[in-house]
C-alpha cells in the first residue's frame, strides 16, 4: 500500500475513534470497525491486532460487541479454524440496531436518575431558608425541563424505530419479500 493510502486509512480510523468515543463506545471499537470497514478482504483477529495496535483480548471483546450491534459479521472459511470479520455497510441497519440496543437502557437510566433527583427536591417542601427554597425551585424547574427533553427524545427514537418497522412490514406485504430484520 502506498503512503497516501496508508495516510488515508489512518486518518479514517482516527475519525472512527472520535465518533466511537463521542457516542460513548470505547475508542478501540472505532479503530477496529474502521480497520474492518476499509479492509478489501475479511480480517482475522490477528490481522486486526496488527492494524490497530490493540491487545488481542481488547480486539476480541470489542469485535463481539460490534457483532452484537450488527456492525461486523463473522465469516467462516472452509478448512480454516480462524474467524474472519467483514463490515456491515448498511448504515441505516447499524443505526437501527444501535438505537434498539442502547436507546432503551440509556434513556431508562437517565429518566430514573432525573425522577429520583426530582423526588428528592419535591420532598423538601417549603424550605425554611429562602435561599434553599429558591434553589429548590430552580432545581425543580431545570429537572422538569430535562425530564421533558428525555421523554421527548425517547418518543422520537421509539417513533423512528416504529416507522422503520412499519416500512419493512409494508414492503413485505406489497412485494411478498422477506427481509433480514434484526430482533
Amino acid at each position: 500500500m502506498n503512503q497516501e493510502l496508508q495516510q488515508a486509512q489512518q486518518t479514517f480510523i482516527q475519525g472512527m475513534i472520535r465518533i466511537s468515543h463521542f457516542w460513548g463506545f470505547p475508542k478501540a471499537m472505532g479503530a477496529i470497525y474502521g480497520a474492518i470497514y476499509l479492509a478489501p478482504a475479511p480480517l482475522t483477529l490477528d490481522e486486526i491486532v496488527q492494524q490497530v495496535s490493540v491487545t488481542k483480548g481488547a480486539v476480541s471483546t470489542n469485535v463481539r460487541t460490534l457483532e452484537r450491534l450488527g456492525m461486523v459479521h463473522k465469516q467462516l472459511q472452509l478448512g480454516d479454524r480462524k474467524d474472519y470479520y467483514i463490515p456491515e455497510t448498511d448504515f441505516w441497519k447499524i443505526i437501527r440496531t444501535v438505537l434498539r440496543e442502547r436507546e432503551k437502557q440509556e434513556f431508562d437510566v437517565a429518566l430514573r436518575t432525573v425522577d429520583e433527583s426530582l423526588a428528592i427536591v419535591n420532598s423538601q417542601g417549603a424550605a425554611a431558608d429562602p435561599e434553599d427554597a429558591a434553589l429548590a425551585r430552580l432545581y425543580q424547574e431545570r429537572m422538569e425541563k430535562m425530564k421533558s427533553f428525555f421523554n421527548m427524545l425517547d418518543n422520537i427514537v421509539a417513533t423512528l424505530l416504529a416507522l422503520d418497522e412499519l416500512r419493512l412490514n409494508t414492503v413485505q406485504r406489497l412485494f411478498g419479500k422477506t427481509t433480514n430484520k434484526e430482533s
